[in-house]
């Protein structure tokens, strides 16, 4: 297993093109994943993106979007080893001390908070003016 293995899931009201369009803007990737090198290994258009990573992480990332009744759910894949100091593809195996598994468990955390900072704003912007409950036809979303 990888020492970063994160699984995300969160649902937005909106309409999947809309989303799809946002996911696939290349200018917000470095705003979401600071520190890392997008290559695109698979678009799956309205279903979402795989990523291959490197920089301080080297590995894998996904954004997969299934439509679900009047929206979408966002799952998110994070899956990757830090890389050796110098270098942002070589990996590098964090080891199974006590101090390897601090170091794991902090990088793991730091990746799982900044990717919930990063869908809940993209969530309230998408759903900006929509009270909890209600719900937005598809093309109200549209831009």
């Amino acid at each position: 297993m990888a020492t970063v293995d994160l699984v995300d899931e969160t649902f937005i009201v909106v309409a999947p093109a809309r989303i799809a369009e946002i996911v696939a803007d290349s200018g917000r990737w470095a705003s979401w994943w600071p520190g890392l090198n997008l290559v695109i290994f698979m678009d799956r258009g309205l279903e979402g993106i795989r990523w291959t990573i490197t920089g301080e992480l080297v590995g894998s990332a996904e954004i997969w979007l299934e439509s679900y009744r009047d929206g979408v759910i966002v799952h998110h894949y994070l899956r990757a080893e830090p890389t050796e100091p110098g270098s942002t593809t070589r990996p590098r195996r964090v080891n199974d001390s006590a101090r390897g598994r601090r170091e794991a468990d902090r990088l793991r955390r730091r990746h799982a908070l900044a990717w919930k900072r990063t869908v809940w704003a993209l969530k309230d912007e998408l759903e900006q003016g929509r009270r909890p409950g209600e719900p937005v036809g598809f093309a109200s979303t549209e831009r």
